[in-house]
């Protein structure tokens, strides 16, 4: 899914998580992972959740951005 923003500018990214995502704490994730390149397990770490939440929740996160790509 991620590839989906591979020709989206990061600038454009960022504002795309600001706007659509309300959650600072999964606006944080999703710059973390599909502008830093940070993989789950390491978000999972850094946020104290499991691997299978991070996908959960990135998962979810940028199905709202492609529907509002």
């Amino acid at each position: 899914m991620v590839d989906k923003f591979s020709d989206v500018p990061n600038s454009q990214l960022r504002a795309m998580i600001d706007e659509w995502i309300h959650s600072s704490r999964e606006r944080d994730m999703l710059k973390d992972h599909l502008i830093d390149g940070m993989t789950y397990e390491k978000m999972a770490e850094k946020y104290d959740v499991s691997v299978r939440w991070m996908k959960h929740l990135m998962c979810k996160d940028m199905r709202k951005l492609i529907s509002h790509k």
